[in-house]
């Protein structure tokens, strides 16, 4: 796409805004694939790229303004910040309410990507585009739900602790989660101690990384 996508658009000053270029990406977790089309609508260019930073910033920091449309996903949020960084006008379409690309008989990476073009060179608001929190924001988030998974992990291994015991004729006593790996410990016999030990660690370990989640969120 480099070449072929910089010659097209070459003689645009990079302040001017050139809609009459648009490219499709089809973003791929390991691959994206591209699709650039002229003023006339017209395929000049297919391709992919690695979906990482540094391969979005070689394909498109040389390119004048055009206009980029992408579906939303996994992806989406990063490289469409990375675009708009770069100058590029950058369109995230809503594809689960667009069911010519959602719901196509003929999916494909090229397919889709070209779709994507096509309908943003006609019409932006038909591909229901989306506003992304940015990337700070999303990393905040991040930070708040990496802490529910390990609150989550911590009550399996509590629940699973205390399930595992009951056959051996023991019922763990009632206790608090940030207490619970203690008192079990200093409660089981030695069979079941030697048994049980390493998860009730993994638990004391879970509730330190929870407070320290808790530290960093507040």
């Amino acid at each position: 796409m480099k070449k072929h996508t910089q010659d097209l658009i070459a003689e645009v000053p990079r302040g001017c805004s050139q809609v009459g270029i648009t490219i499709g990406i089809d973003l791929g977790d390991v691959w994206s694939h591209y699709c650039t089309l002229n003023e006339d609508g017209e395929v000049v260019d297919r391709g992919r790229f690695r979906t990482n930073p540094s391969s979005v910033d070689k394909w498109f920091t040389d390119l004048p303004r055009v206009r980029i449309a992408m579906e939303a996903g996994t992806h989406s949020i990063w490289i469409s910040e990375q675009l708009q960084e770069l100058g590029h006008e950058v369109i995230v379409a809503n594809v689960r309410e667009l069911r010519a690309i959602s719901h196509s008989d003929r999916k494909s990476d090229q397919v889709d990507a070209e779709k994507l073009a096509r309908f943003a060179r006609l019409d932006p608001k038909i591909l229901r585009p989306i506003a992304h929190r940015t990337v700070a924001q999303q990393e905040a988030l991040t930070l708040i739900r990496a802490r529910n998974l390990i609150v989550r992990l911590r009550t399996a291994a509590v629940n699973a602790v205390r399930g595992l015991a009951k056959p051996c004729g023991y019922r763990l006593p009632s206790s608090s989660t940030l207490c619970f790996a203690k008192r079990c410990l200093a409660a089981l016999p030695p069979g079941l101690a030697r048994a049980l030990a390493p998860v009730l660690h993994q638990i004391a370990d879970m509730t330190a990384k929870i407070k320290e989640y808790d530290r960093a969120i507040k």
